[in-house]
């Protein structure tokens, strides 16, 4: 169901036909030196961008995660080479770790009087003053974004769908099941849940349903308790956060040789590949990393083709890829 090569994107889409990828699905470099990566010192170029809207069909999505700090670089060169950006899909989490400089580390001022000046030092001692010892240098991060975008169609959706199977998203196989005790539907706006819209107005328009469930929204949470408690309890003392939520990929589900520092959760990965990915159609992963997206794409029987330029990670998705049955994403994930 699917191939996978050792080598720059650029060089798999350049043998590939225009208009014969119905998705792409991926999880390119931020553009952050995470962790002193080489291969994450820039987003994509244009370049890239390009080709993938060549080598998609019309009306194909591109789904993308980008970092917050170089988001817009991202969606730029996706609109640039082409795309029409159509959403961003919000992956919340409660286990990111802030990199910050505390300045509580620092020598403070302990004098009985001080003698303020321009700053934060003391006109005294010369050491910082307590004002600043709560202070810091960055957020907590807690949230990555997915750029939503999609190669121009040819003609109405309708027509677009009939002609090459692409240009729409698959609503119903993505919708969240209502939960015991919940009512379907509401006549107020309570929140967002992990996948879907809370409640709408009356008459809803099919976005709750009791046997299909909840319409898929452009945000997804880890259900930590942290992430959990910021949403809103309804009269039924139901969390609008329990529909459904993906944690992060334990050791077992990444492997014990998985050394790749940004590794998504399979179960996360396979509900945008479901979202976006036509009956019969195929997929392709320009930036394959640990293979995390193939491994989706062959639970769920989609053909896709990946592309990582890293020996190492190209060698541990191959590992991960012959040991699918060792994978696990349905016990991680509610």
């Amino acid at each position: 169901m699917s191939d996978i090569y050792n080598e720059n994107c650029l060089k798999t889409m350049k043998d590939m036909d225009s208009d014969s990828i119905s998705a792409i699905v991926t999880d390119p470099p931020y553009g952050l030196s995470f962790g002193g990566q080489k291969w994450d010192y820039d987003v994509p170029g244009v370049e890239i961008w390009e080709e993938c809207l060549r080598v998609l069909k019309p009306g194909g999505y591109l789904l993308s995660f980008a970092g917050g700090r170089t988001y817009h670089r991202m969606v730029v060169g996706i609109e640039d080479a082409g795309f029409e950006i159509r959403d961003m899909i919000m992956w919340v989490y409660g286990s990111g770790m802030p990199k910050s400089f505390n300045l509580n580390r620092m020598d403070v001022c302990n004098c009985e009087e001080v003698i303020e000046i321009d700053g934060g030092r003391c006109g005294r001692c010369g050491d910082l003053r307590k004002e600043f010892i709560a202070f810091g240098s960055a957020l907590k991060p807690a949230v990555e974004p997915i750029v939503c975008a999609r190669k121009l169609l040819k003609g109405t959706i309708y027509n677009n769908v009939l002609n090459y199977g692409t240009g729409a998203i698959n609503i119903d196989d993505c919708r969240v099941p209502v939960l015991e005790g919940e009512r379907p539907t509401g006549s107020g706006n309570s929140g967002s849940s992990i996948f879907s819209q809370v409640s709408g107005s009356k008459g809803n328009g099919g976005n709750v349903t009791p046997d299909k469930g909840r319409w898929p929204s452009n945000l997804i949470h880890d259900g930590d308790d942290e992430v959990v408690s910021d949403f809103p309890v309804g009269k039924n003392g139901l969390s609008s956060s329990r529909f459904f939520y993906c944690a992060k990929p334990t050791k077992k589900e990444k492997g014990l040789k998985n050394k790749h520092p940004t590794v998504k959760p399979v179960a996360l990965m396979e509900y945008l590949v479901k979202l976006v990915v036509p009956p019969g159609g195929l997929l392709y992963d320009p930036f394959m990393g640990s293979g995390t997206t193939i491994l989706a794409c062959e639970k769920l029987g989609i053909s896709c083709i990946g592309s990582e330029f890293s020996r190492e990670y190209f060698h541990i998705a191959e590992d991960r890829i012959g040991n699918i049955d060792g994978e696990v994403s349905d016990d991680d994930c509610e």
